[in-house]
């Protein structure tokens, strides 16, 4: 190795970095923007799990489609989430789901 030279290849560190990132640090991140939800907003993304539409989930819940949106859009802020399959993934993926 030449002074200043680095100390593994690049391409081993982009495997290390990889092989890493689903680590627990990202697990515990994920925890996190779940942890945020309030518990209504907990209720409305297991309905989506079940693959339930708004309509259904606001029939279901007693509460007004607009209402059931805001909770959707709120849900997926607070994930970061791009989409309801990607909060779905994410709560279904995280520790301590069943």
């Amino acid at each position: 190795m030449s002074v200043g030279g680095a100390a593994i290849s690049p391409r081993l560190t982009r495997d290390l970095i990889e092989f890493f990132r689903g680590g627990p640090l990202d697990a515990l991140r994920e925890r996190h923007r779940l942890d945020t939800l309030t518990s209504r907003e907990h209720e409305v993304l297991a309905a989506m799990a079940r693959g339930w539409t708004n309509t259904e989930i606001a029939r279901h819940m007693r509460l007004a489609p607009t209402t059931v949106k805001t909770h959707v859009s709120r849900i997926l802020t607070k994930t970061g989430a791009r989409d309801r399959l990607q909060a779905v993934v994410l709560a279904l993926n995280a520790p301590g789901c069943e």
